[in-house]
């Protein structure tokens, strides 16, 4: 939403992810009038609102042969949601969602467990940014005895969240 006209100018689709330090660079849009899919840089979001992100002017969004500097990472077009997350025995599930900060860092990984795994521990974990040893195309790698020590430590039931912090 424009703050200046106070009107929607684009939608977000996606976020747009570094997988190097897990940050958001921003978002790609759809604006309005059907153009090409457009670029929102996080630091041209003014307030991050439950209705949406509030822009000053439609002017902040940017096509991709605009941004040089990111040109690598919008290449890249890395996808946090869905990613396998695994430690070094064991698949423990795929990122359902995530959590940033305000400096844009993803904080925390929603892991949705296997069907499989669902019946004998809890359905999701929470995995903090701290636990994070490797990102690659294919997988979160993450600590292995942290996760561990996490689901003994905590009896919780089915359902429930489970935190390391």
């Amino acid at each position: 939403m424009s703050l200046r006209t106070g009107v929607q100018i684009a939608v977000a689709l996606e976020p747009i992810i570094n997988p190097h330090n897990l940050k958001v660079l921003g978002w790609w849009c759809n604006p309005r009038g059907g153009r090409d899919r457009l670029v929102l840089l996080a630091e041209d979001v003014r307030e991050l609102m439950p209705q949406g992100l509030a822009v000053n002017d439609d002017d902040v969004l940017s096509s991709t042969e605009d941004l040089v500097r990111h040109r690598e990472i919008l290449n890249i077009k890395f996808q946090l949601i869905d990613k396998t997350v695994r430690t070094k025995s064991q698949k423990l599930g795929r990122v359902s969602d995530f959590s940033y900060n305000e400096g844009m860092f993803v904080q925390k990984l929603y892991v949705a467990r296997p069907v499989t795994k669902i019946f004998s521990s809890q359905d999701t974990l929470l995995i903090d940014r701290t636990q994070i040893l490797e990102v690659t195309d294919n997988y979160i790698l993450v600590r292995d005895a942290e996760v561990k020590e996490a689901a003994k430590e905590m009896a919780v039931p089915a359902g429930a969240v489970i935190s390391s912090n």
